[in-house]
């Protein structure tokens, strides 16, 4: 198939990239490669892609109308896989701007190229951080996800409404897929396994939020990766048990999915922080802080509708995936 992959110099977006090609798909990716973090970093994944005969990269930025609109027509797309967006829930709140030009302005331009261009199902990422002040774990689809603690968030829950809404008018397939802290290979250096693996290397102390108790459901790239694959693989459908006397949020009478795609096993910070201390042969100096805005305690992920739906769950063990991340971070940030 002839597949658009939007945020294609992402981390998530370079590995998803790479797999469609090796699936033997067209992949057409397409970044504006911003400098919300180094371009260098976004630049050298997608000198991972250059060598594959089937990936063709466009610059180019989601919020750009006039552009979305002709790309969609000259390329006739069968399917899209939107991971472009303004990602961090910390700078959400210096920039908010950039949250509502990407991720809302943005994905409305995708799902009109999706609408006015036969396109047969779009899978876009959404995020866990939509579960907001949520108490009950593990995070179910099913719960209910109004009460944000971000604009990052916010824009995420927006993005599944919208997604809703053109499969309800427009018939389209649309897929959304909360992610749950993702980590590997290739990962992005405002994220905590950057953060705090360059200070550990570098002898520099690590900030430690909440004093350090915070639980999350770290998730390795391969295991996301899987997750897109398989779920770009089955197209939504209409819930044909869906009851709108007592409606299920991830779920509809259109063709509608949200699923969780996280490890299913949420790791204390400090295991997580002992797991790169091991990893690089360092112990880490700590400096413990308060809980900062828009952060959440606990993220733990159901992952049973994904399973039921796609036959995959992640499961790729916490030590396992660090060893392979600081593998890669010390050949890419040379001493």
């Amino acid at each position: 198939m002839k597949i658009l992959v939007t945020g294609a110099a992402g981390f998530i977006g370079m590995h998803t990239a790479q797999r469609l090609c090796q699936q033997g798909h067209d992949v057409v990716g397409l970044d504006n490669l911003n400098d919300y973090y180094d371009p260098a970093l976004k630049h050298a994944r997608l000198a991972q892609l250059d060598g594959l005969p089937n990936f063709r990269f466009i610059k180019g930025d989601i919020a750009d109308t006039d552009m979305v609109a002709r790309l969609f027509a000259d390329e006739k797309f069968e399917r899209v896989v939107n991971l472009a967006a303004q990602a961090g829930v910390r700078y959400s709140l210096q920039n908010p701007h950039a949250y509502a030009q990407s991720n809302l302005i943005g994905f409305l331009n995708i799902l009109e190229g999706c609408r006015h261009n036969k396109v047969a199902h779009l899978v876009y990422a959404s995020s866990s951080s939509v579960y907001g002040g949520n108490t009950h774990t593990p995070f179910s689809e099913q719960d209910a996800v109004d009460h944000p603690v971000s604009l990052y968030a916010a824009t995420k829950k927006a993005n599944e409404l919208m997604a809703h809404t053109y499969s309800h008018l427009y018939g389209i397939p649309t897929t959304g897929l909360r992610f749950f802290t993702v980590y590997g290979p290739w990962g992005r250096p405002d994220m905590a396994p950057w953060l705090f693996t360059s200070a550990i290397l570098e002898g520099r102390p690590i900030k430690v939020f909440n004093h350090g108790d915070m639980r999350r459901d770290f998730t390795y790239i391969d295991d996301i990766v899987q997750g897109i694959l398989a779920t770009l693989a089955r197209p939504a459908e209409p819930d044909a048990g869906y009851d709108s006397d007592h409606p299920n949020p991830a779920t509809s009478t259109a063709p509608y999915r949200v699923f969780n795609i996280g490890n299913q096993d949420p790791a204390p910070l400090m295991e997580f922080i002992g797991a790169i201390e091991d990893a690089t042969g360092k112990i880490a100096e700590k400096q413990f802080l308060p809980m900062q805005p828009g952060d959440v305690p606990v993220t733990s992920a159901d992952t049973s509708a994904l399973e039921a739906w796609t036959g995959f769950a992640p499961h790729t063990p916490l030590r396992e995936g660090i060893g392979h991340w600081v593998e890669w971070y010390r050949s890419y940030v040379k001493p």
